[in-house]
């Protein structure tokens, strides 16, 4: 089969390559998906499993990408709820080969039935973004209706997510970003809109919970801006700094065949809009993603058509 592969950890994203590769094996538990589309995360590449399996063994070349959307093709021994032929989407294992490839083998539980009606290259931005965006508010944050919420990075591929999911319920919306995203974040529901380049933080106020996935600065920031009960939420580092009368949340987004059922409801309702950019086949998937920092909306790798 094709697939992009990294060979080389400290070429970065410049050591992405179509090549060829074995057909995956369905362990037990494992479905084959037909992977229809894929999305990438930049960040991936620095993370251990991209290099290592769960021994700590080199697995080079391997394959990135860790959303898909697709076709079940086979089954592997024991493995149960899912059919050949179906539709699904959900995560690729972190430690084995991922997306960005004709096929991938996943454990079935990390993945969840796709409604006929709803597009493969939608549904590939879902998974993390829409999983990561509902546990940081929701589980972690304890975000209800009627509480603020104070969401960095608004308009990107999570914050839009979280921004339409804290809408949803009835909570206040205060987004952050750069300037070029503000209308974005108007369009999604945000009440108010700070520009970071521009805009004092500190005017937000207080709020009942933090959602970030910037880092660095604006969330050692953030902690004086929790009010007393509040939680600080961040995804991209753990939180140096903590809100003097509150909690402060560093996680790592999970599988969760449910949640991802919910969410695909949502998308096929008009409910949730991801943040889909550029739409490349595979064979452009190299310099597709390789040119992809800064670019509106998420790149999906069109990898097979319906």
């Amino acid at each position: 089969m094709q697939a992009i592969a990294v060979r080389d950890r400290a070429a970065g994203i410049g050591g992405l390559s179509l090549t060829e590769l074995p057909y995956p094996h369905a362990a037990e538990n494992d479905v084959v998906v037909r992977v229809h589309a894929a999305g990438f995360t930049p960040g991936e590449l620095d993370w251990p499993g991209t290099w290592e399996d769960r021994a700590g063994r080199d697995r080079t070349p391997s394959v990135p990408g860790h959303e898909l959307s697709g076709v079940v093709a086979e089954l592997g021994y024991g493995t149960t709820g899912l059919t050949v032929g179906q539709r699904v989407f959900g995560l690729a294992d972190w430690t084995r080969n991922g997306s960005l490839a004709e096929y991938a083998a996943v454990e079935a539980r990390n993945l969840a039935p796709l409604p006929a009606d709803v597009d493969h290259t939608r549904a590939a931005a879902l998974p993390i973004s829409g999983l990561t965006a509902w546990q940081g508010l929701f589980d972690h944050g304890r975000l209800t209706t009627g509480q603020t919420v104070l969401i960095h990075g608004a308009a990107g591929g999570v914050g839009s997510i979280a921004v339409q999911l804290a809408r949803e319920v009835g909570a206040r919306v205060i987004g952050t970003g750069r300037a070029g995203g503000r209308d974005r974040a108007l369009r999604l529901g945000v009440d108010v809109f700070l520009d970071l380049e521009a805009d004092r933080l500190e005017d937000a106020g207080e709020v009942d919970v933090v959602f970030d996935a910037i880092g660095g600065e604006v969330l050692d920031r953030s902690a004086a801006l929790v009010r007393p009960g509040g939680t600080l939420v961040a995804i991209s580092m753990p939180p140096t700094v903590r809100p003097r009368d509150g909690r402060a949340v560093f996680f790592v987004v999970e599988p969760d065949r449910a949640r991802l059922t919910d969410l695909a409801q949502r998308l096929r309702d008009g409910r949730l809009d991801p943040a889909v950019g550029a739409v490349r086949p595979l064979a452009e998937a190299t310099a597709a993603l390789a040119s992809g920092r800064g670019t509106t909306g998420r790149t999906i790798i069109r990898i097979t058509e319906d």
